[in-house]
């Protein structure tokens, strides 16, 4: 069990990160790539095209870098390789991770025990040298580029609509009831989030809150950081449909969706595939507010795209026959009464 302490000041210091971490999601797509499709089905179709994916590209040394540095079952892994500068983006995360300082390489490494199981690599960062280090940004980008990004898109529409249900949570409750929407593997027993946790330990946050992370390719059980000098964070997974499947293995043609609606257009489409806001939508594609909205109006209007209410926001979300355009699938048939 993980017990992190809150007081007065990490209660109003809660936050919630705007967008995936390439590095966590990087490293925690790597444990999904281990296991089997009977541990965790909703994976099953990205790990077949990620593993051909990698053999493909002759990435497989770089992606067993990785796993062995942090094993899919392992009660610590360094946390090097979750820089908190990743929050923004992959080449901020991998510059940080390259500049880890040696005192920290040297007592991570000696944790996680890298020394029987990559001892040449933990050895040449004993003796000073940062070649390692580079080979393992190396790595984490050429896997990043070879089976993240095909669906970053995607990741990134997953974290926002489990970002927006929470944001909406706080306001319509506060801190109290957001931090209980992490059940059934968290417990809010104020003032101790409990998570259930393979090590049994405490965290004291001390005034500086908590930044929950949404993540794509956690699953079932939320992940922290070890070292308690690190900024806090708890990365959590969002909600999947056991029917997921990466857009890569599914027959939608982004192509000919633009030379139809329009690049922009049909960027928003794809963005609609979980629902989300306005101000969501424009954030993730880089518009306006006001040109998103427009954009959403045109779908509407053509049946593409449905839009609710939801609390104080509108959520957007496709119409079955919008999901049945971008993905290429037929829309079902209703049957006459």
């Amino acid at each position: 069990m993980l017990r992190i302490h809150f007081d007065d000041r990490d209660v109003a210091r809660v936050q919630i990160a705007a967008e995936p971490d390439p590095l966590w999601e990087t490293v925690l797509a790597m444990h999904q790539l281990a296991a089997t499709d009977r541990e965790v089905p909703v994976y099953a179709a990205w790990r077949a095209r990620a593993r051909a994916e990698l053999a493909e590209r002759g990435l497989t040394r770089q992606a067993r870098l990785i796993t062995a540095l942090a094993p899919p079952n392992a009660r610590y892994f360094p946390d090097f390789l979750t820089p908190d500068a990743s929050r923004d983006g992959l080449a901020a995360g991998l510059e940080a991770l390259r500049d880890t300082p040696a005192e920290r390489l040297t007592a991570e490494a000696d944790r996680a025990a890298l020394s029987s199981r990559l001892p040449r690599w933990a050895g040449a960062l004993a003796g000073g040298s940062r070649k390692p280090l580079d080979e393992l940004a190396a790595a984490f980008r050429e896997v990043h580029r070879a089976v993240i990004a095909p669906d970053w898109t995607e990741a990134t529409a997953a974290v926002d609509a489990d970002r927006a249900a929470r944001a909406r949570t706080l306001c319509r409750g506060g801190v109290d009831v957001l931090l209980n929407t992490l059940r059934p593997t968290v417990r809010w027993e104020p003032p101790v989030l409990q998570v259930d946790y393979p090590a049994d330990r405490d965290l004291w946050l001390r005034g500086r809150g908590l930044r929950l992370i949404p993540s794509h390719f956690c699953w079932r059980r939320p992940i922290a950081l070890a070292d308690p000098g690190l900024p806090p964070v708890l990365v959590h997974p969002v909600e999947h449909s056991t029917s997921w499947a990466p857009a890569t293995s599914r027959t939608c043609h982004p192509q000919a969706l633009s030379a139809l609606l329009g690049r922009t257009r049909a960027r928003i489409l794809a963005a609609l595939d979980d629902p989300t806001t306005t101000g969501e939508l424009a954030r993730r594609l880089r518009v306006s507010a006001p040109s998103a909205s427009e954009h959403v109006s045109a779908l509407r209007e053509a049946n593409l795209a449905r839009s609710r209410r939801d609390g104080g926001c509108v959520v957007h979300a496709l119409t079955p026959l919008g999901t049945a355009l971008l993905h290429g699938e037929l829309a079902p048939v209703r049957q006459p009464h």
